[in-house]
């Protein structure tokens, strides 16, 4: 379950200023002994420690095939690659050196297989969340985006509450009972319009 909050454009200068959109709740970020662990429940064999032996091995594995200019791809999760940060562009080749003009490099990850935006739409469960730890939600206050929406708090340490099954088209037809809704593209800016 992907739960989501509201959240106002106050950038006055964007095109979307006073519009809300939808932002995730990240309930919580899972290490790699959490993953670990957590693999090691799914009919495994192996023990936690085999796992994050491996998983260890193959973070070092891809750094050092990224490093070598190669790209690595695995199977229904991302391709890693490397890119380049421009600090400067150069008037003329001849002017470019590295020490003006690149401030670095950095990691990236575009998604494969059954991670790739429309396999996770398909998958997707969204819930609007009022209680985030044991705390009232930004625009949860009395306020709904959708008049049928039910605002009553479950239980737990972090209770939510949100909107039934919406029927979305998600661009390959219009899926139904899953609650998608579509997201930003752009991973740094989650505001609708956002980025270059």
């Amino acid at each position: 379950m992907v739960r989501y909050i509201l959240q106002q454009i106050k950038i006055t200068s964007s095109k979307a200023y006073g519009k809300w959109y939808a932002k995730n709740v990240v309930e919580e970020t899972i290490d790699l002994d959490g993953l670990s662990e957590h693999m090691s429940h799914h009919n495994s064999p192996y023990s936690k420690g085999v796992i994050k032996g491996l998983l260890t091995d193959m973070i070092q594995c891809i750094k050092e095939l990224l490093l070598q200019g190669m790209n690595v791809k695995i199977d229904d999760l991302a391709i890693f690659s490397l890119g380049i940060k421009n600090k400067l562009a150069a008037a003329t080749e001849e002017d470019f050196t590295v020490s003006k003009n690149i401030e670095g490099v950095k990691l990236k990850a575009r998604a494969t297989g059954e991670l790739m935006s429309k396999s996770l739409n398909l998958d997707a469960t969204l819930k609007k969340a009022t209680f985030i730890n044991g705390k009232i939600s930004p625009a949860a206050s009395g306020e709904s985006d959708n008049p049928s929406t039910s605002n009553s708090p479950s239980t737990g340490p972090s209770a939510s509450s949100g909107t039934d099954s919406e029927t979305v088209d998600n661009g390959s037809g219009t899926s139904s009972g899953s609650g998608i809704i579509p997201t930003p593209t752009d991973p740094e800016d989650d505001q609708p319009g956002g980025g270059d």
